[in-house]
This record gives structure tokens, C-alpha cells and sequence, in this order.
């Protein structure tokens, strides 16, 4: 059995000691300070704290899906009392439900029945009693207990109540969780670091204050995990995942999956009291998996509830199947329909090989080169900040001798081609000044000395330039000295300048609408411009702890801010804003891994796709970006045998949608220039797949001019489809009959005739033995004619004396 410690959701539980779990994936916890806290473990919340509490336990059939949940606390009063918990996102009640005076001393061990509702067990000092709580009745209590009592299980069909007494030489508690209907039991001791299984041993990070069991029909069956744990510390809650290895999780297993114990009880406490025992339906763990994505229920769906305390449970006691289904598909998650998306880096024949001298320590806030639809500007380590063009329509091995090249006179900090002029290139040094080269058609035949155009302005060395996305020749540039200046190529002006920034600015990103500037700075913070109406920021938040570096780039159609930098243990992140309220900090992040490279990330916006890697990396991240919890959909990484120096997207137009190809870039190499293809497997490729081709936006286009903008004009790109003319969108496809890959099983149960069977077995001997009245072989044999014999006639030989 294979473990997997998943150390996600860490919830705090701010000095926890004992913890428990719903149906509904509902967790509650106990606190040292007797307080309690329930949390949602698939979205993070949590609410509802309850103080004089010394223990609690939640009914096995209370789990009403997200809509409520039963929680039973014993409170120092010597009192039994059981809160319903409602939706986390709604205030909850303030008085208990049910409320039992339940037995005189301390109360130490509450535990419902397995199979009948609303029928608990109560251990108090050396006595147990039976409650039917729906009637508020004590049915019987059990004594003759010498010493305290520590422990109390029923049996699985709910007929026998076994209990354990205090001993007197014990050092260490143990506590057990058995998993009946895997047989795997589970022992930890408090404090303690290690959870052992009968098959397995577990050595856990942290000392372990309790375990709860996930319910089996929340388990995910695509990895093949067998059992989830709950585990708590003092601080945290850690989830713990137990999965056996399989070659493919596509398919089910049904010998790691038998039925399992269902949401509905067999009987009520009073008919269980008359003497009825009834086991649990079982529930069957694939149907649970296949539900239908959860929907939000509606209010007039919620159960009532009595406003006192004493009045007894409603009928909303009992859980609803459909509403537990919906919670456990919830906490399973959505699933990306890019999960299985694939790189591949494209044929020999497409690459330029052959690179020499290439600048390998550009600067952080540099993306180490840059490409367009028709070429690739490469620097170099040549003095003078030389940077070497190469046309992608001419691929192949590059000459040993000298390249004509882009001589700047100064090092290179950042540059980028013109979006909207694929001629167009825009170079900043650290002289602090921004130099506009016109690349002639055909590409460098010569190398190229005086620029087009030279901006000055900056008073310190260039961070870095960002083209705007719809507005031609408006460029927006970041420098050492701690502003934002905005540019109009056309006037070689400046034309804006941005102030409110602390510390080195880290990158910076045009908002989809181009009428935002969002930046990320060292400061810690995530700033948000409107550059046509303030010149200072119009919203700060807290960005990324790490000072190593950040990037920034709007996702969801510019309802959100991702930031990928680093955390205060310098470990790779990413960070989720929202674009309304920065103030409120990340909505969401998602970890990476430990390197010093900073993440450069690039967004599809038809796709909502996101790529990431880093200069020096061999891996490139992709995630789906969905604008609602989990906001991070993780899927397949691309990996490469060599470390690159970074990747740069091509326009959508290059993409070979027949291929079903998502986005193309260009890898750079230590010595290659290589096209990579990002697609997403599909069966039928003989149609388009208009569900992940929407209409793109022609953003190599301007929609307006950078005057046009500045006098309070916006632009819009016109979109296209992709479709080419003589392929049908798979939406259209005709719906093909169901094709049988096995014969039904009456072709081979059929019952025969014995005069079948023995025409049967004749053929087969015929078959096997030949036809007896075919000539022989031999008789095919025509021999030969008389007149070809030859007759020789033997003549006596006489030996003279010389032959001896």
C-alpha cells in the first residue's frame, strides 16, 4: 500500500485536541480552551465556536450534504447537547437543538449507534447510559464498572455495546480506528509522530492530537486510494491519503471498492429498543463518484428547526442521499478538461541549431528573449549588448562564422517586439534609455548601429517595458529610480508617469481592456493603476513575502490578478487576487517548488489555460485558471531533458488547430531555438473541437492609436474563428450508433442439438484429416518413356601384366 502525505488545507486549530468528521465533509474540532470549531475541508471556511466543551462526537447519519450537520457537544455541566450546524456561509444558531441531563459525575465518552437514528450511548464515571435522543429518554442504563470508563464501541450491526475501563499501571493511551470494510486498522498514541496500519507505518511531520476517518464514498477512486485520515496537530490539519499502486487509474477496480455502509439508519431508536436489529444499506462507492456536479440547494429546501432546546429533533434528523452525494462530489473537485494537455517539442526540420555565445544572465525582470509570429530576437554575451535576430521561416544549422547583429552600445535589460509590428523591436539599457530598431523584411543582412528612435526620460537603469494591448506605440517602461512612464513611439514623447512604488518593481501588466496597469513590487505589495486619471495608485494589497522576484498577469477575463513569486521561505508561489479588492489579499494560491528562478507565466484567454516556467527549469507548469474555489486546476507538466532558457508564445493564428494545438512557443536552448506544441488529446480530429477553439481576439492587431487612448478613448479587438472552411465543429458531428465490441453472451450460452454438435464435430475431422477420396500423391506420377531407357551391355575387362 502506497502513502501519500497530502499536505494541503492546512487549517489551523490553534492548540486542538481531539477532532471529528461528517458525511457531509464537515470537520469539527476541540480546542484546549473547550471551544469548538467547525470547518468545510473542501473550501477552507469555517464558523461556529462553542465554549464549556469537553468532548464531541458527530451522528454517522447527520451529514445533510453542505446544507446542515449534527454536532454533539458534552459540557462541563454534565450535559449532552446537539447543535445542527447550517450552511458555513450563513450565521448559526446560538442555542442547542437537544439538550440532555444525562448523568450524575463527569461525562467521559458519547457515541451514536451505528444503525438505528438518534439512539447515543453516554459513559459517564462508572456507568452507561442508552439514549433515545429524538424523545429525549433515557432506555436503560449500564453499571458495575470498577474504574473509569475510557472506551465504548458497538458492534457493526448494533445489537452488543462493548466498554473498557481505566487501568491503573497504563502509561500511554492508544486510540484505534478499524475501517471495517477494508479491514485496515489504524493505532496512533497521542502526541506521538508515527500512525502504524496492519500493512503500513506512517511517520508523520507533527505529534498527532487525533485522527478521523474520511468517509469511504469520498474517497477518490481515480488514484486508486483506499483510505483518507484526518490528521491533527496542534495546529494544523493534515489530510493523509493511503492509495495501491495500479498501472492506470482510468479504470475502476472494483476488488479495492465493495459496497459501503450507506447515508440512511435501518431503524429508529424505538423500534431498535423492541428488539428489531437491521443492517445499514450498502451503497455502492462508483455510483457515488459519478453524481452530478453539486448545486447550490435552495433555501426553501433547508429543514426546520425548533427554537428550544428541549423540544426534540425534527425530521431534518435524517440526511438527505442526494444532498450527501453532492457534498462528496464537491469535495472531489472539478476536473480540467486540459488535464491530459501535452508539449512536444516539433520536428528537427523546424529548428535553428547552432548557437553560439548566448547572453545566459539577463536580468530577472527580463524574460531572456522574445519572439514573434516571424522571428526571434536572441541576446548575446558580446560587449556592447548585442542581440542576434533569426527569421523562423529559415531554420536549420546557423554558420560558424559572425552574425549581423543589433549593436545597443549598452547592456540589455529588457526587450520586446512591437505586438502590432513585427519589424519593430524595443531595447532598454542601463543607460536608462529605450532605443526603437526597425528590422528591414527578410530579416538582418547587416548590423544594425543607430536605432530609429531614442527615448530618454528615466533617471536610472530600466526594470522593464510592457507594450500596450490595444493602443499602437504605447509602451509602458519601469526603472530603478521608481516610476512608471508611459511613451508614444509615434512623438518619441513621455506622456505619463506613475509614482507610489517603494522598493524595485518586479514586472508590471496591462489589464485586458488596456485601461489598467497592474505592477508587483519588492515592497510586498500589488499595486493597481489607472494611468488616464491618477497618477498614483488606485488600489494596494499585499503581494508575495519572498524578495526574489514576482511576475504579474491578469486572468479571467480581468476579474483577477495572478502573481507568481515567492513565499518567506523563498519556495516558488503562486498567488491569486482579485482585481475589486486587493486590500483583502490572495483569494487563493497554489505552491510550486523550491528554485531560485522567478516563474514567467503566460495566459490563453480562450482557454483559460495558464503556462509557467523559469530560466534554468526543465519543467513547465500548467494549470487551469477557474474564477471560483479551487481557482487552481492543475494538469499535465511538460518536461524537457535539457534546462531552457525560457519559453515564448506565439499569436493563436500559428497554432495547427487540425492537431487540436492549443498554443505554440519557441524554447530557447543553450544552442537551439526549438517550436513547442501544447495539445490537448481528442479522439476525433477529423472535426474542429469548437469547445476548446472559441473565437479568438486579433490582438496582433491595434484597435487605436496611443493619442486616441489618451484622450479617454477604448478600443476592442475584433475576433476570428479558427475553423478552417473544409472541417465541421465536433458540436455538429453526427451522432454515431453504438458499436458492440463483444458478441452478447446468448452467441456463446446458446444451448445446441445433438445433431449440431455432431455436424460440428464431423467438420472438424474432415477439416483436420483431408478428403479420403482425393487421389493419392503418387499417382499423379506419369513415369518414364521406353525409348528414354538406355540399355548398357557390361563388357568383361582383361588385365595385362603391366597393370600390375
Amino acid at each position: 500500500m502506497k502513502r501519500q502525505n497530502v499536505l494541503i488545507n492546512h487549517i489551523p486549530a490553534h492548540l486542538a485536541s481531539s477532532v471529528c468528521l461528517t458525511l457531509s465533509l464537515t470537520l469539527a474540532v476541540r480546542s484546549h480552551n473547550e471551544s469548538c470549531s467547525v470547518w468545510d475541508i473542501s473550501q477552507g471556511n469555517h464558523t461556529f465556536c462553542q465554549n464549556t466543551m469537553i468532548t464531541f462526537i458527530v451522528p454517522p447519519y447527520s451529514g445533510c450534504a453542505t446544507v446542515q450537520c449534527l454536532i454533539m457537544s458534552v459540557s462541563v455541566l454534565i450535559q449532552v447537547k446537539l447543535w445542527r450546524v447550517c450552511d458555513l456561509d450563513q450565521d448559526q444558531p446560538s442555542n442547542a437543538e437537544v439538550t440532555l441531563s444525562a448523568a450524575d459525575g463527569r461525562l467521559e465518552i458519547v457515541l451514536f449507534h451505528p444503525a438505528a437514528s438518534g439512539l447515543l450511548a453516554v459513559a459517564s464515571a462508572r456507568g452507561v447510559q442508552v439514549w433515545d435522543v429524538t424523545r429525549d429518554t433515557a432506555l436503560t442504563v449500564l453499571e458495575q464498572h470498577e474504574d473509569q470508563l475510557q472506551g465504548l464501541a458497538w458492534k457493526e450491526d448494533g445489537s452488543l455495546l462493548a466498554s473498557s475501563c481505566k487501568v491503573k499501571s497504563l502509561q500511554h493511551r492508544l486510540f484505534y480506528l478499524l475501517h471495517s470494510f477494508s479491514g485496515s486498522l489504524f493505532m496512533f498514541r497521542e502526541a506521538d509522530l508515527s500512525l502504524s496500519l496492519s500493512v503500513s507505518h506512517c511517520l508523520t511531520d507533527v505529534s498527532t492530537r487525533g485522527v478521523a476517518l474520511v468517509p469511504k464514498l469520498a474517497l477518490d477512486v481515480s488514484c486508486c486510494e483506499v483510505l483518507r485520515l484526518m490528521q491533527l496537530s496542534d495546529n494544523f490539519i493534515v489530510p493523509i491519503s493511503y492509495q495501491v499502486p495500479r498501472k492506470t487509474g482510468q479504470d475502476f477496480h472494483a476488488d479495492l471498492y465493495p459496497d459501503t455502509v450507506g447515508h440512511t439508519p435501518a431503524v429508529t431508536a424505538e423500534d431498535w429498543w423492541k428488539g428489531e436489529n437491521k443492517q445499514v444499506l450498502t451503497s455502492s462507492v462508483l455510483a457515488s463518484t459519478s453524481s452530478s456536479p453539486l448545486s447550490t440547494p435552495s433555501s426553501s429546501a433547508a429543514p426546520s428547526r425548533s427554537p428550544s432546546s428541549t423540544s426534540g429533533l425534527s425530521s431534518g434528523f435524517l440526511p438527505s442521499p442526494s444532498q450527501s452525494s453532492r457534498a462528496i462530489h464537491s469535495m472531489l473537485g472539478p476536473s480540467s478538461k486540459f488535464r491530459h494537455i501535452q508539449g512536444a517539442v516539433l520536428h528537427r526540420d523546424t529548428h535553428i541549431t547552432n548557437l553560439r555565445g548566448l547572453h545566459l544572465t539577463t536580468p530577472g525582470e527580463c524574460d531572456g528573449f522574445c519572439a514573434n509570429g516571424q522571428r526571434v530576437a536572441v541576446p548575446l554575451a558580446i560587449a556592447g549588448g548585442q542581440i542576434a535576430v533569426f527569421e523562423l521561416s529559415q531554420p536549420g544549422k546557423l554558420p560558424d562564422t559572425a552574425l549581423p547583429t543589433i549593436q545597443n552600445s549598452v547592456n540589455v535589460a529588457d526587450f520586446c517586439w512591437d505586438p502590432f509590428d513585427t519589424h519593430k523591436l524595443v531595447v532598454a539599457g542601463d543607460d536608462a534609455k529605450i532605443r526603437v530598431w526597425q528590422i528591414p523584411k527578410g530579416g538582418l543582412t547587416e548590423t544594425l548601429t543607430e536605432p530609429e528612435r531614442v527615448l530618454r526620460g528615466h533617471t536610472e537603469k530600466i526594470y522593464s517595458i510592457k507594450f500596450h494591448p490595444h493602443a499602437s506605440g504605447l509602451l509602458a517602461s519601469s526603472s530603478y529610480d521608481l516610476t512608471v512612464r508611459l511613451w508614444n513611439l509615434e512623438t518619441g514623447e513621455e506622456v505619463k508617469r506613475l509614482s507610489g512604488h517603494q522598493d524595485q518593481i518586479f514586472g508590471m501588466a496591462w489589464s485586458p481592456d488596456g485601461k489598467l496597469l497592474a505592477t508587483v513590487c519588492k515592497d510586498g505589495k500589488v499595486r493597481l493603476y489607472d494611468p488616464r486619471k491618477s497618477t498614483l495608485p488606485i488600489q494596494e494589497g499585499p503581494g508575495p513575502e519572498g524578495q526574489r522576484g514576482a511576475r504579474v498577469v491578469w486572468v479571467c477575463d480581468g476579474k483577477y490578478l495572478l502573481v507568481s513569486g515567492f513565499d518567506s521561505r523563498s519556495e516558488r508561489q503562486l498567488y491569486l487576487f482579485s482585481a475589486e479588492s486587493l486590500a483583502s489579499g490572495s483569494v487563493a494560491s497554489a505552491p510550486a517548488d523550491v528554485s531560485p528562478s522567478t516563474l514567467i507565466p503566460f495566459y490563453d484567454p480562450d482557454t483559460s489555460v495558464l503556462i509557467l516556467t523559469g530560466k534554468g527549469d526543465t519543467r513547465v507548469y500548467i494549470y487551469e485558471i477557474v474564477p471560483e474555489a479551487p481557482y487552481f486546476m492543475e494538469c499535465s507538466s511538460f518536461h524537457s531533458s535539457e534546462p531552457h532558457k525560457g519559453l515564448c508564445f506565439l499569436p493563436k493564428a500559428e497554432c495547427d488547430v487540425r492537431d487540436v494545438e492549443v498554443a505554440r512557443a519557441i524554447r530557447l536552448g543553450k544552442t537551439t531555438i526549438e517550436p513547442v506544441a501544447f495539445r490537448v488529446p481528442r479522439v476525433k480530429k477529423e472535426f474542429f473541437q469548437d469547445d476548446v477553439f472559441p473565437e479568438t481576439a486579433v490582438w496582433w492587431d491595434a484597435s487605436l492609436t496611443a493619442a486616441a487612448w489618451l484622450s479617454g478613448s477604448n478600443g476592442q479587438h475584433h475576433k476570428i474563428s479558427l475553423r478552417p472552411n473544409d472541417m465541421t465543429p465536433v458540436s455538429e458531428a453526427p451522432k454515431e450508433a453504438p458499436v458492440r465490441k463483444y458478441l452478447p453472451s446468448s452467441v456463446y450460452l446458446e444451448e445446441k442439438t445433438d445433431e449440431q454438435k455432431k455436424e460440428e464435430l464431423l467438420s472438424a475431422m474432415v477439416a483436420k484429416l483431408g478428403n479420403r477420396e482425393d487421389p493419392l500423391p503418387q499417382e499423379s506420377y506419369e513415369g518414364v518413356d521406353e525409348d528414354e531407357w538406355v540399355s548398357k551391355e557390361l563388357t568383361p575387362q582383361t588385365h595385362t601384366p603391366d597393370d600390375s
